[in-house]
């Protein structure tokens, strides 16, 4: 048995820490840029507080709003990188951070659609503060980025890019609507679900994705119907977290191989199409194992899951499934229709989707047939 097993260099969870980020950014440098979302009214006490840069990303992260924050970073001489905000906000500042001191055009370091080049400088210190409970990249070491000429999604990767603070506070996500709550806790779901049953899942992981299962099975419906629920709330931010601490040592798997080229083509949002795939890439998964690989650990782990999700002893593979197809139902989860994704585009994703970084880590090889099934069970 070997494995690795790397994360941020500090992580601080709990209600309130958030408090704590004027002082811990003064420790890394002077001039900082504050990454958020589409708005920037929640990070302006933080702003304030440190007569901060600010650079907004107002949807899915791309290569041309990497390129123009590392323009941003270098014009003000910002020596650290704060994103508070979701998944995209966290991705673009981590991407920032590397590009600002590695110079060149972000595509040359990209996966599949660029040349892969590795990193050669240490980025700028980044610290990375969540406002949702879903993606867990605060504790990744890639950025996934949307290439407009390519319409595909892939990751800049690299070990350096581990950002040197995580802050996970819940009270960020309190305030969270409805259908976002449900489409990022699914996608943490998904993040401990792929990782648990990946070929590369190791024991380490394996503890954490069984803690965050158990947490998200009791907490993800409480947080949508009653988002005061602060135990949830937590519990959703603490299985966030696990499911970007397990992708990152363990990879994906289909439902990530699968909205990758989604993302890139479409204005979806990355949570909204792992909720719409989700049910239907581990139906995918377990009829595979037990039709070509039954001596595969992967289809026991899936039984696993079904008795940490029903909290039944005996569940089956097949009854976790329908308790995640259930748990869709009562979230609101919209088909990829929704997305204005239409029946005759999805073989071309199927194409795209094979050569996705996320789908190498899958518990076995899904033929081309099996994916565009498991896009139209979806649609």
């Amino acid at each position: 048995m070997r494995f690795e097993f790397a994360t941020a260099t500090r992580i601080i969870f709990g209600e309130g820490t958030a408090a704590t980020l004027p002082e811990l950014a003064r420790s890394f440098g002077a001039r900082p840029l504050v990454v958020t979302g589409a708005s920037t009214e929640r990070a302006a006490w933080l702003v304030s507080a440190l007569a901060a840069e600010t650079f907004s990303v107002p949807g899915e992260p791309t290569v041309e709003l990497v390129r123009a924050g590392a323009r941003r970073v270098q014009e003000a001489g910002c020596d650290v990188i704060i994103a508070m905000g979701g998944g995209s906000a966290i991705d673009a500042g981590k991407a920032i951070a590397a590009i600002a001191t590695n110079g060149g055009e972000p595509l040359e370091f990209l996966e599949v659609v660029g040349n892969g080049r590795a990193l050669a400088v240490q980025p700028l210190p980044f610290i990375a503060v969540p406002t949702t409970a879903g993606t867990g990249s605060e504790v990744t070491r890639n950025a996934v980025l949307g290439s407009a000429e390519h319409g595909v999604k892939a990751s800049l990767r690299s070990p350096m890019m581990l950002p040197r603070v995580a802050l996970v506070d819940p009270e960020l996500t309190y305030a969270l609507p409805p259908a976002v709550t449900a489409d990022t806790g699914l996608d943490a779901l998904t993040q401990l679900i792929e990782p648990y049953v990946s070929a590369r899942a190791n024991p380490l992981v394996d503890a954490i994705c069984v803690e965050g299962m158990g947490r998200v099975a009791k907490a993800l419906g409480r947080a949508y119907h009653d988002g005061s629920d602060k135990e949830a709330r937590r519990d959703m931010a603490l299985a966030s977290l696990f499911g970007g601490l397990a992708l990152a040592n363990a990879g994906l798997g289909v439902v990530h191989g699968l909205a990758a080229p989604l993302g890139g083509q479409w204005k979806a949002p990355h949570g909204a199409l792992c909720a719409a795939l989700l049910p239907h890439g581990m139906a995918a998964n377990v009829a595979a194992l037990r039709a070509r690989a039954p001596q595969n650990p992967a289809l026991e782990r899936y039984a696993v899951i079904a008795r940490l999700l029903t909290g039944r002893s005996d569940a089956s593979a097949e009854e976790g499934i329908d308790w995640v197809r259930a748990l869709c139902g009562d979230l609101n989860i919209h088909g990829l229709r929704a997305w204005g994704i239409a029946e005759a585009d999805l073989p071309a994703v199927v194409e795209k989707a094979a050569r996705a970084s996320s789908m190498q880590a899958n518990a076995l090889p899904l033929t081309g047939e099996e994916l565009l099934a498991v896009l139209a069970e979806a649609w």
